[in-house]
């Protein structure tokens, strides 16, 4: 095998030959910057990946898991600074040769943990990360973080352009 095997990857060999077998694993690393919108896991931050590996038969096997990663970005609401943790479980199958692309490859009898956790990281990353649940937001009127001052402005709690949508809501 090449030294350019991936620590993520791991040897299913044995496993394939002895159906209904276990593996444990815990695994962890870098895997780059990994963005969505307003979020993401920076390069050189520690990603863990652990699981059971089950031989399913001589040609799939199923990994069962977690992914965890600190994530961080900008708060949608204020512009401040947003971060969390994500804890994604996983279950997915790997075949010497899928024939649908829900199912991961076995690439010469050995599972690469790498792209599942990439997926799985990618999925979960918030969208539209918050810096906290409360946040308040900026004025828009003055740009005054709310967070932090109260600027004396106003707040129109809704905006009456959607009066008809929130009628058709109190109808139901």
């Amino acid at each position: 095998m090449s030294s350019l095997v991936s620590h993520w990857s791991i040897p299913v060999a044995e496993l394939l030959r002895h159906p209904g077998t276990r593996r444990e694993v815990d695994l962890s690393g870098d895997l780059g910057d990994i963005r969505v919108t307003a979020s993401r896991v920076r390069p050189a931050v520690e990603i863990q990946v652990g699981g059971t590996i089950k031989s399913l038969d001589n040609v799939t096997v199923e990994f069962r898991g977690t992914v965890r990663a600190p994530w961080d970005g900008e708060c949608r609401r204020c512009l401040g600074p947003a971060e969390g943790d994500l804890t994604v479980d996983v279950h997915e199958l790997f075949e010497r040769a899928p024939e649908s692309e829900d199912i991961y490859p076995l690439l010469a009898d050995r599972l690469d943990l790498e792209p599942l956790a990439r997926d799985a990281l990618y999925l979960e990353l918030p969208q539209a990360p918050l810096c906290k649940a409360d946040c308040q937001g900026l004025c828009p009127e003055c740009g005054a973080d709310r967070n932090t001052v109260d600027c004396g402005h106003a707040v129109d709690e809704l905006d009456p352009r959607w009066d008809a949508l929130r009628e058709l809501g109190e109808k139901n």
